[in-house]
């Protein structure tokens, strides 16, 4: 790990500043063979939208390759190299057939599995075409997005679902955004829950609520499948407890996005879920699901119609203002994508705040570090009626504050009691999980009332 540069010591001192140091390339790069790339190849990763993929192939980059992704005519997905093992012709103009994609230049026919098929130029009998195969991955489509593997072929796992995908009454609707700047930094905001103190409220305007300008007690806890951070915050007569997910190694999960801590809820669940995949070092794109269901757009103010190619229904998301609109009022995107295309880790004064950005980098590197050594990627074992158990929530419980109490210490008390109902215990493989913890966090809720009553 590079070491931490102190503060300058003196007025005026840019002159004194050292040399920029290098990225932190073991995090950061994700080409074939380095080492953040080779651990994240080995999961399922949304690369397009459905909708982004019509009849005719669709070019598209990811970890620093040139690819194309397609439909047959029979309805199979595929993933090819974007150029043509004959020529080089790029597959973009590739035409599907039922069985494949054919090149537009001497017809050759690539199957979904990158088996060549035909090349009708050669002689007759010709056994070129047996002992050949085209650059493929796998691909499968799901919910409105179009996932591919990356890794080893015969490493090829499970296709994950979690609980967050099969929530009763809910509707996924698909986003992406392009961030041009390293895909660490952009899945780092998800574990800074300061800045949304900060930059969505106090500094410019509320961009969600003002609630989010409360300061909250900040925890930071690893869960079977990643992390989560803990924020506590009071509200009048409510103590709000916010989870967002961190799904290893790229996927995060994001609460209800206008959660104001007024209504009373308990483990009130997902309003994102949003990968970070890496198109090349300095290229990145966020792209998920905006979740629209009671819990999350109670007042109607998320807008399905505003979630798309390159946009999402709530502010500061991309860079569609203009330079000068942003620099008056920034949002997530300008703040993520100015610390430099690739962030300088060595560069950083970490704090109190940042625990949430230590803990993920340490994660990353320990399963960087075990898939060198050998050893299989980390994923959750746990199953709740048959689906993977998340941990991102708003929970908010009337609890006042109590005469005699430090409030703080209330508020940190709720957050693990809160935190520990959701994260820990057997229930979390039962098929009833969700009224389970609902149920545990009603009994709490009014253990905690009659105390201070009493």
């Amino acid at each position: 790990m590079v070491a931490q540069k102190q503060f300058l010591t003196a007025a005026y001192g840019g002159y004194l500043k050292q040399e920029t140091p290098a990225e932190n390339a073991e995090l950061t790069h994700v080409e074939k063979g380095s080492p953040a790339g080779e651990l994240l190849r080995r999961y399922w990763q949304p690369i397009a939208l459905t909708s982004e993929l019509g009849e005719v192939p669709l070019g598209f980059r990811m970890f620093g390759e040139d690819l194309v992704v397609f439909r047959t005519t029979k309805g199979e997905y595929g993933i090819l190299d974007r150029h043509c093992s004959h020529r080089g012709t790029s597959l973009e103009f590739g035409l599907p057939t039922e069985d494949g994609l054919r090149c537009c230049y001497h017809g050759w026919l690539f199957g979904v599995d990158g088996r060549v098929l035909e090349t009708p130029g050669d002689p007759p009998g010709s056994a070129l075409k047996d002992r050949l195969f085209h650059g493929a991955y796998p691909c499968k489509e799901y919910k409105g997005l179009i996932f591919g593997y990356f890794g080893p072929p015969a490493s090829i796992p499970e296709f994950p679902i979690y609980d967050s995908y099969e929530y009763p009454d809910d509707k996924l609707v698909p986003y992406c955004i392009t961030y041009p700047c390293n895909w660490l930094q952009v899945q780092e905001n998800v574990m800074d829950p300061a800045h949304a103190v900060f930059l969505h409220t106090r500094v410019t305007f509320s961009h969600f609520s003002d609630t989010w300008g409360e300061l909250p007690v900040m925890e930071f806890v690893e869960t079977p499948t990643g992390m989560i951070y803990v924020t506590t915050r009071r509200w009048k007569d409510k103590v709000w407890v916010r989870s967002n997910d961190i799904i290893m190694p790229n996927l995060a999960q994001v609460g209800h996005v206008w959660e104001d801590g007024q209504d009373a809820k308990r483990f009130g669940r997902v309003g994102i879920t949003r990968w970070t995949t890496p198109i090349d070092n300095t290229t990145c794109k966020v792209i998920g699901w905006r979740h629209f269901h009671p819990e999350v757009n109670p007042r109607g103010i998320g807008k399905e119609e505003e979630c798309g190619l390159e946009k999402v229904d709530f502010y500061g998301q991309g860079a569609g203002q203009s330079l000068e609109e942003r620099q008056r009022l920034p949002g997530d995107y300008d703040a993520i994508v100015s610390q430099r295309p690739i962030a300088r880790h060595a560069l950083e004064h970490l704090t109190y705040c940042d625990k949430g950005v230590v803990m993920l980098r340490k994660l990353l590197r320990r399963d960087i570090r075990k898939l060198a050594a050998g050893e299989e990627v980390p994923s959750s074992p746990l199953r709740s009626n048959g689906l993977i158990p998340t941990y991102c929530h708003d929970t908010v419980l009337a609890i006042p504050s109590i005469s005699g109490v430090d409030d703080l210490e209330l508020q940190q008390e709720v957050g693990r009691r809160v935190t520990e109902i959701v994260v820990e215990g057997d229930h979390h493989t039962s098929d009833e999980r969700l009224a389970v913890v609902r149920n545990l966090l009603t009994e709490y809720e009014r253990s905690v009332v009659s105390q201070a009553a009493a």
